[in-house]
């Protein structure tokens, strides 16, 4: 129900309750009796101040509550680092043969969301969920980040016309010292949620049919290995991470880029 509908009956419950005319109270607030009578049938867009005046002749209180929307993910623009990790990753999906859009809105009523990546391969009908982290906070929002873009990532794939016969969903993290710290804290949580790993989704890439719904692996944006799906230290990997932390990687990718 509007605004001005519930606010006209409020009008007109209040008015009627105290016994006064709609001429009287027209004539109080200096507008037309026919334009107090309109605002009370709910045909008329009201200034905030016109309602405040007709709630305080009225001895009404107004409250205004703004109910912010639920945000399922925010879009990074400020975060380089990620802007740096998200292009690169689109351009290895798209160099393998895949169709990649960036930011795919999947807001549904109150709540807001947007896709890092979205991929299709034509060739198996495989649409992944590319989730990009620079740091790796709280794995449990991620997870139910992951969850709501998985209840709507197949109707946003319609929208680009593709007709994926299966879905999944990378988890991409920064590879630095401080993510793999991180990892090696919730490795339990990590094994169950995401039991795919780099050779997995490096498989996926070349047309291999996937084996596990969710995975996760580390990129170094500035590398041009053909392997560039890195696994993490919790999965064996001993050479140490390119970089330190987030900072440390905005300072040194574009001098490696470069």
């Amino acid at each position: 129900m509007s605004i001005r509908i519930v606010f006209g009956a409020a009008c007109r419950d209040a008015r009627v309750g105290l016994d006064q005319s709609q001429r009287d109270l027209a004539e109080a607030l200096g507008i037309h009796r026919g334009h107090l009578a309109n605002i009370e049938a709910g045909r008329v867009n009201l200034s905030v101040d016109l309602m405040d005046r007709i709630a305080s002749a009225l001895g009404q209180r107004l409250d205004l509550t703004v109910h912010p929307p639920r945000i399922i993910s925010v879009r990074p623009v400020h975060d380089t680092v990620h802007a740096w990790c998200s292009g690169y990753v689109a351009r290895r999906l798209s160099g393998a043969g895949w169709a990649v859009v960036r930011e795919v809105d999947v807001s549904a009523g109150d709540a807001r969301g947007w896709i890092d990546l979205l991929a299709f391969d034509p060739r198996t009908r495989t649409l992944v969920i590319v989730e990009i982290k620079t740091r790796l906070d709280d794995l449990g929002a991620v997870e139910r980040q992951l969850g709501w873009y998985e209840r709507h990532a197949m109707a946003a794939g319609g929208r680009y016309g593709w007709h994926p016969r299966r879905l999944h969903t990378w988890l991409i993290v920064l590879a630095s010292e401080e993510v793999d710290r991180t990892l090696m804290t919730v490795r339990d949580a990590i094994g169950q949620s995401f039991p795919g790993r780099a050779p997995d989704m490096l498989a996926t890439l070349v047309g291999s049919a996937p084996t596990t719904h969710r995975a996760i692996a580390m990129i170094d944006p500035a590398s041009r290995r053909a392997n560039w799906l890195i696994r993490a230290r919790l999965d064996g990997r001993r050479a140490a991470a390119p970089y330190r932390d987030y900072a440390d990687a905005a300072q040194r990718i574009p001098r490696r880029r470069g």
